[in-house]
């Protein structure tokens, strides 16, 4: 093995891989705070501005395997400058959309880039470290980098949005991929594994599982179970079995479903999936609630809602130390707990209400969940043979990113439905149906209504449309803390105090694993 020490070129070339990661998860929160303005501009319906904020996230957690076998294949130098490229480009598009359909449209195309970026940085850090040391220092900027873009990105969002329109975060990605072009094919190494072979239909299918289902749970959510949402249902459902299936028969498949017979791993995933569920899920309530709800200006709002981190970087080493000592389950099953708490304390939320309330509430949701997240990927890898860490770490990533997605559009689609519910009912009368209609949409719509009529009739939509949100979020907060109880019990039932790790699974082959993950498969 090449031992040889990494040098400048080396960490200068990690700095530029950092660029385009960074972009591509601070793309998953970026929007947050910009919903009040696309809603004037774009005024997209319910649906669509769920489809907005859920199409990156859907696109970019499904096509991820894939394109780990891609860059394999075809080398990650490679597709990364071609993700690059694509990436820049959908910005562009998004940023200039004239439609809330093209807008989506962006939004999956900037999903499909983002997919294509993750796993071919990884891949080429793999390639750049090869001491064990200098390896596990390159992954943890990576992860750094990696957990940073989500939290900054509503920041930064929040900034721009005090100078610029709308589209100003979208052309904020340009810049940050101009240097990985421009650099990356003098500093970058090229790497790929021939023998690599990437299954097309499996990839389809995944996409055609994943999309005809959450739009069944959107439908249902806006207008009842109707044939078009059955029809929807029984296709993303018949896609999901075929993926299953062909998991089973392929040679090279984008799940290995062997790995499915350890002991805990499949408790593994469930845990993943519902913990990132609740962490996207309330980012979508809390920020709306936050600017169209008490009226905070997007800086305002973005920088109010870091302050549960300040609790949240003590939580996770502090539930790493306490599951030496009650183990791993116990202490991921206390940690739903928790942040289910912390969405019942989200029920004191009013429209008036004091802020602070609000915020411990959310700290204890971040707190339980961040918990739950440091333990979970650690976890799964010890359950799991070590030959197979790659493939493992790639398929919980993959989870967390898909039920990061699921929260908001799942927990969003609830909030929506509530919403257009009850608002019906407190608006003012003798407000034109038309109006009416537009207000039942969104809370951002119901803002642009109530500038347009003005006057005691505005008043009265206003506080109708916050009175309806609040109302709408606690239901969804109930929700989300009976989702996260559910996680616990699923903690406790299916995963094992003791590991049980297999020989030459101790850390050394977790940090192979987190350097292995997303296409390294060579």
């Amino acid at each position: 093995m090449n031992t040889s020490r990494a040098g400048r070129r080396e960490w200068t070339a990690l700095a530029v891989l950092c660029l385009p990661l960074l972009i591509v998860s601070m793309d998953v929160s970026v929007l947050f705070f910009a919903v009040p303005h696309i809603s004037a501009s774009l005024q997209p319906t319910a649906t669509q501005m769920l489809w907005i904020f859920d199409i990156y996230g859907f696109v970019l957690a499904g096509l991820l395997l894939t394109m780990g076998n891609v860059a394999d294949r075809i080398g990650r130098r490679r597709l990364l400058l071609i993700g690059a490229v694509a990436f820049a480009l959908a910005s562009f598009l998004a940023a200039y959309a004239a439609s809330a359909e093209a807008l989506i449209l962006a939004r999956a195309v900037l999903g499909l880039g983002g997919a294509t970026l993750m796993p071919s940085t990884l891949g080429i850090v793999r390639s750049m470290f090869h001491g064990e040391a200098e390896r596990a220092k390159a992954v943890g900027i990576w992860s750094a980098v990696m957990a940073g873009g989500v939290g900054i990105g509503p920041v930064v969002s929040g900034l721009l949005l005090e100078h610029f329109w709308w589209g100003s975060v979208f052309l904020l990605n340009v810049p940050f991929m101009v240097p990985l072009l421009v650099l990356g094919p003098a500093l970058l190494p090229e790497s790929r594994n021939p023998s690599a072979r990437v299954d097309l239909l499996s990839a389809v299918l995944s996409l055609a599982a994943i999309l005809p289902i959450i739009h069944a749970i959107k439908g249902v959510a806006a207008d009842g179970w109707l044939l078009e949402e059955a029809l929807y249902a029984a296709v993303g459902l018949c896609a999901a079995v075929a993926f299953v299936v062909r998991q089973g028969r392929v040679v090279s498949p984008m799940v290995d479903l062997k790995l499915f017979r350890h002991k805990g791993f499949g408790g593994s995933v469930a845990v993943q999936v519902t913990g990132m569920f609740g962490v996207m899920g309330n980012a979508i309530v809390i920020t709306q609630y936050l600017q169209s709800v008490l009226g905070l200006t997007p800086l305002v709002a973005a920088l109010w809602s870091l302050l549960p981190s300040v609790v949240v970087g003590a939580a996770a080493p502090g539930a790493a130390a306490l599951s030496t000592r009650v183990g791993r389950p116990a202490v991921m099953a206390g940690a739903f707990l928790v942040a289910a708490g912390g969405f019942v304390g989200m029920l004191t939320a009013g429209s008036g209400s004091s802020l602070m309330p609000v915020l411990v509430a959310a700290t204890f949701v971040a707190a339980g969940l961040v918990s739950v997240a440091t333990l979970v990927t650690e976890y799964a890898l010890a359950v799991a043979p070590p030959e197979r860490a790659g493939s493992v770490s790639a398929l919980v990533e993959t989870a967390g990113e898909l039920g990061g997605a699921l929260g908001m559009a799942v927990l969003g689609s609830i909030l929506g439905a509530v919403y257009a519910s009850r608002v019906s009912e407190l608006l003012p009368s003798g407000l034109a149906a038309s109006l009416a209609d537009a207000a039942a949409e969104t809370l951002g719509q119901a803002t642009v209504v109530a500038e347009q009529v003005g006057g005691p009739v505005g008043h009265g939509v206003l506080d109708a449309a916050r009175t309806a949100y609040v109302e709408a979020m606690h239901v969804t907060d109930l929700v989300a803390a009976g989702v996260l109880v559910v996680g616990a019990a699923v903690a406790l039932a299916t995963l094992p105090r003791r590991l049980g790790r297999p020989a030459g699974a101790g850390p050394q082959a977790a940090r192979e694993a987190s350097s292995a993950a997303y296409g390294e498969r060579a």
